[in-house]
């Protein structure tokens, strides 16, 4: 690991501990929203927005496993991919820190709840990141209104 935290790279910043020992509130990193025209180089925008948000609350505090890191990489990218895919139009993300996690929330413009699609994969086509996203948060939400929906998800840290 680099001999400074500041220099090191969102890889190595999210293993480091904090040598402080500080305990973070969700005041010390404020929530984030980035919004999206929904193109699908948007799905990319959204986890590099995702990424910086987890390398700046890293700084404060690491996740307590390094696989967290990544499941909230992989779950952000697959809403995004599904906002793209099935909600005509843009989307936002927001993402805070909870207490013992993060909540990540993202708004689009189509009202219809999410549903499970069986997956064959001697087929292709899809249907396993609904399945995949419920697997790795501990809780899922859906909130639709008649402009859209938000989709709630909140994963360890």
């Amino acid at each position: 690991m680099s001999d400074s935290f500041a220099d090191a790279g969102p890889r190595e910043r999210h293993g480091a501990r904090s040598a402080l020992g500080e305990t973070l509130t969700s005041e010390a990193i404020p929530s984030r929203t980035t919004r999206f025209a929904g193109e699908p180089h948007c799905v990319t925008g959204a986890r590099l927005a995702a990424e910086e948000f987890l390398c700046d609350l890293g700084e404060s505090v690491p996740p307590a496993s390094p696989e967290h890191w990544d499941d909230i990489l992989l779950v952000v990218t697959e809403l995004a991919a599904n906002a793209v895919q099935y909600a005509p139009g843009p989307f936002a993300l927001r993402m805070r820190r909870t207490f013992d996690g993060v909540h990540v929330t993202l708004r689009d413009t189509n009202p219809t709840p999410p549903a499970p699609r069986s997956f064959n994969p001697r087929t292709g086509g899809g249907g396993i990141g609904w399945h995949l996203i419920h697997a790795l948060c501990d809780q899922v939400s859906v909130v639709p209104d008649e402009r859209g929906k938000d989709v709630h998800v909140f994963l360890p840290w």
